[in-house]
């Protein structure tokens, strides 16, 4: 049976873990090797791992932590960042990830979707759209960790990425990333109106109840976190956490 995906997002930021406000002044949380096998012992159901340095400082992808990281994990893993080749993505699925996201390269090459889906598959290829709100209404997609404007609406190029051949699409808030205040339900309801492909959510999640309203209004998705599951109390002390079976349960209920 189907269910809904809770995923843990974990951003690397020099060879370190960290957490974002807005995509700015990331907080070191500990070490992302440790973070893995932390959330292998707590059976989440996949995880996924961005490399927020790779794209902005123009850097290959780092092989040697991916591997280390594919190596740890005992469940899916999904990594992005710095992936601009048919070529990287070939040589990073053979160090064990079975789901690869692309953002930059893909709002500058689109074709790149097409080009490793026919030689993975689809449902390998992930196209991340982190999204801000614009200053007169609507939302348009950003890249380089939020710093650089792509002019582009993310519902028109959702569409587009399905067409040529994505499996999936993470919707990714700037507005909401680390405040912990929620989804943005409206952005969402937008964009996955209009596909068929799975969604992922990311941005926003202060509580379980938070990831209940997404799985109440749309069903099957895919709920990612990164605070919720790096933070623990009003005081955001750091603790890897992830909800049991039960709580899980009734979640979905």
């Amino acid at each position: 049976m189907l269910r809904p995906r809770i995923i843990p997002s974990l951003l690397v930021h020099e060879n370190g873990l960290v957490k974002t406000v807005n995509f700015k002044n990331p907080k070191y949380v500990g070490d992302p090797i440790n973070a893995v096998k932390i959330f292998n012992e707590k059976a989440v159901d996949e995880l996924a791992v961005f490399d927020i340095d790779a794209t902005v400082l123009g850097k290959e992808p780092d092989y040697a932590l991916i591997k280390k990281l594919a190596n740890q994990s005992r469940m899916p893993l999904c990594y992005g960042g710095g992936v601009k080749t048919v070529e990287q993505a070939q040589k990073i699925f053979g160090l064990g990830i079975e789901k690869i996201a692309l953002s930059a390269a893909v709002i500058e090459n689109p074709d790149l979707i097409t080009q490793i889906a026919d030689r993975v598959g689809s449902q390998s290829v992930i196209v991340v759209m982190d999204v801000k709100k614009k200053m007169l209404g609507g939302y348009e997609i950003y890249t380089h960790n939020g710093k650089k404007a792509s002019g582009i609406n993310p519902v028109e190029f959702a569409v587009k990425v399905e067409k040529l051949g994505a499996g999936e699409i993470i919707i990714n808030s700037i507005d909401q990333d680390g405040v912990m205040k929620g989804y943005d339900l409206n952005l969402i309801d937008k964009v996955s109106e209009k596909l068929s492909i799975p969604i992922t959510v990311l941005g926003g999640a202060g509580s379980l109840q938070d990831i209940k309203k997404v799985i109440e209004r749309h069903g099957i998705i895919g709920v990612a976190a990164g605070s919720l599951f790096v933070f623990k109390g009003v005081y955001k002390a750091v603790l890897i956490n992830y909800p049991t079976q039960k709580e899980k349960e009734e979640l979905y209920k």
